[in-house]
């Protein structure tokens, strides 16, 4: 079956600027306090609903692998997916003891109820309006009953899109979504997941709108165990 355009695009894209974004994003986090205590949070979370069974986690559009690094650094088994070859071969390179995929989204190659957490920072901006539903609705399908994701995204006043053709002076096709945070809340509780926490950070510098954050989770329902 055929990537969406859309993903074939950014994957050249990110092929075509992965050494220099990787240079320049060796790990974003290491300024950021902020994001580094919601990811503290997620991973307090995955251990709440984890029991033993000690299910992996994806950090899914890993880029460069510095959020899979932290994950594992804090105990969980972690692996990461990007649709870029290029971004994945360097996250290898620079992380080698971790695994990384070439993977997309949009087509999670997963079984059911198989993850105990799943984090996207900042890969679901180049996902297009009419897809991010069905995105979503494959998180909670990998997702186990209890389980955490957290999101960031950029964020606005109102919904937007911008096209990017070049950058780091390489020429691309690469477009920005940003959404609200009730957006996205709502097309996550449309999803089945049940929306935990929502965090909005002003822009910092260099940076021209706020971040997003939410945390939700896979609901137990009635007869499943969130331990299993």
């Amino acid at each position: 079956m055929r990537a969406p355009e859309f993903l074939q695009s950014t994957q050249s894209s990110y092929d075509a600027i992965a050494e220099a974004y990787a240079a320049e994003h060796p790990d974003s986090l290491a300024g950021r306090p902020l994001e580094r205590a919601l990811l503290a949070a997620f991973v307090d979370l995955v251990r709440a609903s984890e029991g033993t069974a000690r299910p992996p986690v994806a950090d899914i559009g890993s880029g460069p692998g510095y959020v899979t690094a932290r994950l594992h650094e804090a105990g969980l088994p972690v692996f990461g997916i990007d649709a870029s070859p290029r971004m994945v071969a360097l996250a290898r390179r620079a992380h080698p003891g971790l695994r990384f995929h070439v993977g997309s989204m949009t087509a999670l190659d997963l079984p059911d109820e198989t993850l105990g957490g799943i984090v996207a920072l900042y890969s679901i901006i180049h996902v297009p309006d009419d897809h991010l539903p069905a995105v979503l609705a494959g998180f909670r399908r990998v997702l186990r009953p209890g389980a955490p994701v957290l999101l960031g995204f950029q964020s606005g006043d109102e919904d937007g899109h911008q096209r990017l053709t070049e950058r780091y002076g390489q020429e691309i096709s690469l477009d920005y979504y940003w959404r609200t945070p009730d957006t996205v809340a709502g097309h996550l509780t449309q999803a089945g997941l049940r929306l935990h926490a929502r965090v909005l950070r002003e822009p910092e510098p260099g940076e021209k709108l706020p971040r997003a954050f939410l945390l939700a989770r896979r609901p137990v329902l009635a007869g499943e165990s969130a331990t299993d």
